[in-house]
């Protein structure tokens, strides 16, 4: 028996879905990668979709695309065997697979990571917040200065 094919890692990964896709054809994509990682033994833990947003860099001719993140244990073989179908499949705009730390369980990864965007979220939500005093500022010396001209 061979000891690798046994051998259960934590992954993680973010597959980019076209926007036209269906949720039909989402869920189908979806219900294959599972079925794909338990023929390996493998069990998923989280799948979750992010919804459509806008790309950091357009991928041809489109600039937004579904996002979804998830996190799973399986073989090495398993991980090549999803790649491969995601690879001929014309929905699937862009993937990444990446082994997490085994140490650390599946579910603390997946904590770590919706802490992480929160920070960000928040972060987001603050830098906005001092834009719009910056713009609010800005306007009022505009009109500070034309009221003193009008004098």
């Amino acid at each position: 028996m061979d000891l690798k094919a046994n051998l259960k890692r934590p992954y993680e990964a973010i597959i980019i879905v076209h926007p036209d896709a269906s949720v039909e054809e989402q869920k189908e994509l979806f219900k294959k990668n599972k079925a794909t990682i338990a023929s390996f033994n493998g069990t998923v833990h989280t799948l979750e979709t992010w919804g459509k947003r806008t790309l950091a860099t357009p991928i041809g001719k489109l600039k937004k695309a579904v996002y979804f993140h998830t996190v799973f244990e399986s073989n090495p073989q398993a991980v090549m065997e999803l790649e491969r179908t995601m690879r001929i499949n014309d929905k699937v705009l862009r993937f990444m697979h990446t082994k997490l730390d085994e140490r650390v369980s599946p579910l603390k990864h997946v904590e770590a990571f919706k802490k992480g965007l929160q920070d960000s979220a928040a972060r987001e939500k603050e830098r906005e917040a001092k834009m719009q005093l910056r713009k609010q500022a800005a306007m009022h010396a505009r009109n500070d200065r034309y009221e003193k001209d009008d004098m």
